[in-house]
């Protein structure tokens, strides 16, 4: 269930080229692409940490049970006034302007397409887990089914036949929103101009220009990309007697 409209397939599909300015995070590497260059904008404000995303994506993509392609983890965080509350962080891969994931990779099964997504060829992939350990988002995992790298693709098969990813669908907030960067009129064009200079990204330190934007993230946040979902914990003792 969508709770915005304006995220419909219709709104979704009607949209493509150009640039979007002004984002806190820099963008101009795509300013070069013709063609749609897909991301993602979260807003942590909206995520009321129901999970309908992580499960939506695990059924969505036939996914192991106890794998998962994206988690909303949450953390105990200090407010300025010296009190103890709650923040969440949804987390996935960041399909990243600069994978750091690709160049590991010792037989190529790691690549990024035009329109921005990272995807990893299963048939090529030898599980060697080598670009598991070069992201610095611990987004990737060995299936443990397939034995095979493993990650989020955006639902790149939705995509493709004009669907947005199932996280999206999902979400019962409407926290997630998925788009075109290089559209100015897409949902997510309109939300980072209407953010401007208040967008983040996960580890910028990394150099890796992600292209999944956060707002309303916590300060104490942007540096954790490690911890596990309400729904990784609960699936772990079937992983510890498996």
């Amino acid at each position: 269930m969508n709770a915005h409209p304006d995220l419909s397939r219709r709104a979704f599909l009607g949209r493509l080229p150009v640039v979007t300015a002004g984002l806190a995070v820099p963008v101009a590497a795509v300013a070069e692409t013709k063609g749609p260059h897909w991301a993602m904008l979260v807003d942590t404000r909206r995520c009321i940490a129901c999970q309908a995303c992580t499960i939506g994506c695990a059924v969505e993509n036939a996914l192991p049970e106890g794998d998962f392609r994206t988690v909303v983890a949450t953390y105990a965080v200090r407010t300025p006034e010296g009190r103890t509350g709650l923040s969440v962080l949804p987390r996935l891969c960041n399909h990243c302007e600069e994978p750091p994931c690709i160049p590991v990779c010792p037989v190529g099964a790691t690549f990024k397409r035009a329109d921005g997504v990272v995807l990893v060829d299963g048939e090529r992939c030898v599980g060697c887990a080598y670009c598991v350990q070069a992201c610095p988002y611990d987004a990737r995992f060995i299936n443990h089914k397939t034995g095979k790298a493993d990650k989020c693709t955006f639902c790149s098969h939705r995509i493709e036949a004009g669907l947005l990813p199932a996280c999206v669908e999902t979400c019962v907030g409407g926290a997630r929103v998925f788009g075109d960067l290089n559209d100015p009129e897409s949902e997510i064009g309109k939300r980072l101009k209407a953010a401007e200079g208040r967008t983040r990204v996960l580890k910028p330190e990394a150099g890796t220009q992600p292209r999944v934007f956060y707002i309303g993230l916590d300060d104490q946040l942007a540096g954790r990309v490690a911890g596990a979902s309400a729904t990784e914990m609960m699936w772990r003792p079937t992983h510890a007697g498996a």
